[in-house]
């Protein structure tokens, strides 16, 4: 069963900083329902939010062909940042899921929207 502490994101969460002071972007970490470690996207100069969502998007590092450039580089560096410690023994062909926990970026959040800067 997937589980991640507010300990493990306290070790997590200096390395994301350092990310995203890299890439000048602002954005916070958060743990949700104990087992999925988040990092909402506030605002920068990376482009993720499509303009059909209007400024919010929800990004898997399981799609990271999507992404091109930057932001590649980006993701790229935070699924490394933010699954330090995490394990995946998942075998889908025998419906057996095993995960140390998930993790999963969003671009803004639904009541507030991802602003892009210069």
């Amino acid at each position: 069963m997937a589980y991640v502490s507010k300990e493990t994101k306290e070790l997590i969460a200096p390395k994301v900083k350092e990310i995203l002071k890299k890439y000048k972007m602002k954005g916070t970490l958060s743990v949700r329902n104990y087992s999925t470690l988040i990092l909402t996207l506030n605002e920068g100069p990376l482009k993720f939010a499509q303009d059909d969502l209007d400024g919010y998007a929800q990004m898997s590092f399981h799609h990271l062909d999507r992404f091109e450039g930057k932001e590649r580089s980006f993701m790229r560096e935070l699924q490394v940042a933010m699954n330090d410690g995490n394990h995946d023994r998942s075998d889908s062909m025998t419906d057996y899921f095993d995960v140390g926990w998930y993790a999963y970026v969003y671009a803004g959040r639904w009541d507030k929207r991802y602003k892009l800067t210069a």
